[in-house]
């Protein structure tokens, strides 16, 4: 049907006064443009919605039944074009962002705490997934962006880059290599390594780098998530490569860290969207506040912008 709204806001306005003259001078219009308005309206239903005599105006049985689900229609448009403008100004809605579980637990929360404070109302879907997976979430557009491990190019992802870190060594304190000021790889094959699965993004960074040793060494145990390995050094049943970021700030008081050299191996964390999709405001205004916290130092553990 081809109604427009404006002919609705006329009819509910002329049955809520009963009067063609003071309606039309709420909506600052003409009587003939109003009456015009009304007349469309109901040719377009095909049937009167109003009775008219010389002294009054009434509702006709039709109109009666319509005038409820003309003005909950009015009502619900209003309040469309309110979320809208709310969305618009970052006041209400939900960002989704994937990522990764290091970055997740250690400087994200930063960031979401300075976002809340900025924008109480906007809530933030958080998917802690691996490499992969995160980065399938946002090419599939579950989420809008993530935080990510650049590891290959894929044609429909941007990558923005944040932070280099290294991996280090991770023993108890107690641990014989906890001695040395720093460890080679090669050494590592003497000692039980607790690694990530083969799928890992970490693992499969690790597996390419190391690739060249003579001397390589071996995943004597196997976890799917970097705090299950910390937890199991913590136990004492081996040591752990991990990287910078996964290592809490602050000293622990079973476990050190010491770099791993020969070779040194770093992963680049940053920032993944989806080339053809804009970001609606709220993520936009995330991200800014990303942004603005690692360049101002405020993320813990990292190591400040970089450029690629």
């Amino acid at each position: 049907m081809n109604y427009e709204l404006q002919q609705i806001q006329a009819f509910l306005k002329v049955a809520e006064l009963e009067s063609f003259q003071a309606a039309a001078q709420s909506l600052n219009l003409s009587q003939p443009a109003l009456s015009r308005r009304i007349k469309k309206l109901e040719s377009i239903l095909g049937t009167p919605l109003l009775a008219r005599t010389t002294r009054s105006v009434s509702l006709t049985t039709v109109g009666r039944d319509f005038f409820p689900q003309a003005k909950r229609l009015v009502d619900e448009f209003d309040h469309a074009l309110f979320n809208i403008r709310a969305l618009a100004e970052n006041r209400i809605g939900q960002i989704t962002l994937a990522c990764i579980p290091t970055a997740a637990f250690y400087f994200l929360p930063a960031v979401i705490r300075e976002y809340n404070a900025r924008y109480p109302n906007i809530r933030i879907r958080l998917l802690d997934l691996s490499a992969n997976d995160g980065l399938g979430a946002v090419l599939s557009g579950e989420a809008e962006f993530g935080i990510n491990m650049l590891s290959g190019h894929h044609p429909d992802i941007v990558f923005t880059p944040l932070v280099v870190e290294p991996f280090v060594l991770v023993c108890r304190h107690d641990h014989p290599l906890a001695a040395h000021g720093s460890v080679t790889w090669s050494e590592l094959s003497e000692h039980k390594l607790i690694g990530v699965g083969k799928m890992s993004g970490n693992r499969m960074l690790l597996d390419h780098e190391l690739s060249s040793l003579t001397q390589r060494p071996s995943w004597f145990y196997e976890v799917q998530h970097l705090s299950t390995s910390l937890g199991m050094v913590e136990a004492g049943l081996g040591v752990a490569a991990v990287p910078r970021l996964s290592m809490p700030d602050q000293e622990h008081p079973l476990l050190v860290q010491r770099p791993l050299v020969e070779p040194l191996v770093k992963r680049t964390l940053g920032m993944v969207r989806r080339r053809d999709s804009a970001l609606s405001p709220a993520a936009e205004r995330f991200v800014e506040t990303l942004l603005k916290h690692w360049d101002k130092g405020g993320i813990e553990g990292g190591t400040g912008p970089i450029n690629l």
